[in-house]
């Protein structure tokens, strides 16, 4: 029987690796990405390049504006921090309510799809400290997937939330991701990329980037701006 799953994908090295880890344990990914007004678009255009590459069976462009909102360096006029991860502070980096949007969409689609799995490549080691990258926010987004669902409440199914990637280091992904043949050429992770689409190599995304492949003692295959912007 064929397992459908959703997979959100950005175009990143984390949301990358997840497909691939969906289609390794027998999952069928359909893959969702979202144009939100991000500043760092060039992630996005990989996405839509990159996602039948990867292994998407299908792929939903989901285009909303939190510009609008704001509140995010990724989405306002704020300067994205180039001085190291804080582990201590929540950064500017953080989009309100993102991941929450994000599983809301991927929720309507399984369902659509007679899905009831969803791939989520959060971390919550290596990572930038947001709230919605932690296990207990998984676990109650799981817990009320299954209460506000016409397919969870008539018995067809019951949602899973998968995060397979939540209690590994960034080097530990990107030895997973090398052993299931994950082409991180086609991956972006810089928050804010030049024109040209190089990385800033500063930011907190492309610190912990470089940081996993050091550490995996891989060489990343992307272009970075020499010596940082």
């Amino acid at each position: 029987m064929t397992r459908k799953a959703v997979v959100l994908y950005s175009g990143g090295l984390d949301s990358t690796t997840c497909m691939a880890i969906a289609k390794s344990e027998g999952f069928v990914p359909y893959a969702m990405s979202f144009s939100y007004g991000q500043r760092h678009s060039v992630e996005l255009t990989k996405a839509l390049a990159n996602a039948t590459k990867v292994g998407a069976a299908g792929h939903h462009l989901v285009e909303f504006d939190l510009r609008k909102i704001g509140g995010s360096a990724l989405t306002a006029d704020i300067e994205v921090p180039k001085g190291g991860v804080d582990e201590n502070a929540i950064p500017v980096t953080y989009v309100p309510a993102r991941n929450t949007i994000f599983l809301s969409f991927a929720l309507g689609w399984a369902e659509v799809l007679g899905a009831f799995d969803i791939f989520i490549g959060v971390n919550a080691l290596d990572y930038s400290g947001y709230p919605d990258c932690r296990p207990e926010y998984i676990d109650a987004f799981e817990t009320m997937a299954n209460l506000a669902t016409k397919a969870a409440v008539e018995g067809k199914g019951r949602y899973r939330i998968h995060s397979p990637l939540i209690s590994l280091t960034k080097a530990e992904i990107i030895r997973r991701g090398m052993a299931l043949g994950v082409d991180y050429a086609l991956t972006h992770s810089c928050y804010d990329p030049t024109p040209e689409g190089l990385s800033c190599g500063v930011c907190d995304s492309c610190r912990l980037r470089l940081k996993g492949f050091a550490e995996a003692g891989v060489k990343d295959p992307v272009a970075y701006v020499p010596n940082g912007k």
